[in-house]
């Protein structure tokens, strides 16, 4: 897998934002911290890369998600400098960008164009900084103009970036969390903290199943996230020590 080489920023606090799939919470709890760091008095920002399923307006596309993450954060960001990369069809953003390139439309995702973008973020100097990743961990960005396969945790890769795993609870939930958090760690980044996301009340064993996840991930249990209809009625349930916040 590849990695461009980039330069270092110096940023309080940022984390990555991955999931063990798609459709587990990324969005809700990235927002739900932003929301918990914006009430102790932190400044924030949120960046979203890359987003497929977005709607067609006059001021071009628009991601539900990316949004969200735009209002929370303190930090006052235009759209494009929370989400560059953005298609329209809700499919995953390199058969998106193939099918553009193949209409004759759009142009490649570079990973060297989103490290510049997060490299623009982190010059706002926020205090904290979250980047929610699209999907799961391994999130193939097709190839560059090099002829290199990328992935989005490639970009987190390059930016040693800490990772928040955000678990949505559900069955299969065990064996997802600990192979996503097998392939951050051997890819030589470090597992902050995961958060056991309840996507309905009526999962099986649930406390028993993130018993067992507590006993089988070395990362720490930062927020157990219960069925809620607002980010911000949930923003209290973050260990925030547990994530390094003082």
């Amino acid at each position: 897998m590849s990695s461009d080489n980039v330069q270092q920023y110096p940023v309080q606090h940022t984390f990555f934002v991955t999931g063990t799939d798609t459709e587990v919470g990324k969005t809700f709890v990235s927002c739900a911290l932003l929301g918990a760091c914006n009430d102790v008095g932190l400044s924030t920002a949120a960046y979203k890369p890359v987003s497929a399923g977005c709607e067609r307006r006059a001021q071009g596309l628009r991601n539900d998600d990316a949004m969200l993450l735009q209002q929370v954060s303190s930090v006052v960001l235009g759209y494009e400098e929370v989400n560059p990369v953005a298609f329209e069809e809700p499919i995953a953003p390199h058969l998106a960008c193939a099918k553009q390139i193949a209409n004759g439309e759009g142009k490649l995702i570079e990973l060297h164009d989103i490290n510049l973008g997060y490299q623009h973020l982190v010059n706002k100097q926020s205090d904290v900084l979250l980047v929610e990743g699209a999907g799961g961990w391994r999130l193939p960005l097709g190839k560059n103009s090099q002829g290199r396969e990328q992935f989005l945790s490639d970009f987190a890769i390059a930016q040693q970036l800490p990772v928040i795993l955000v678990v949505g609870m559900r069955l299969g939930c065990v064996n997802h969390a600990l192979l996503t958090a097998q392939a951050i760690e051997h890819d030589g980044l470090v597992v902050a903290g995961w958060v056991a996301n309840v996507l309905g009340a009526d999962m099986p064993f649930l406390q028993e199943n993130i018993q067992s996840l507590q006993n089988l991930l070395e990362a720490p249990l930062v927020a157990r996230v219960p069925s809620a209809s607002s980010p911000s009625d949930v923003k209290g349930c973050f260990d925030m020590r547990a994530l390094g916040f003082d």
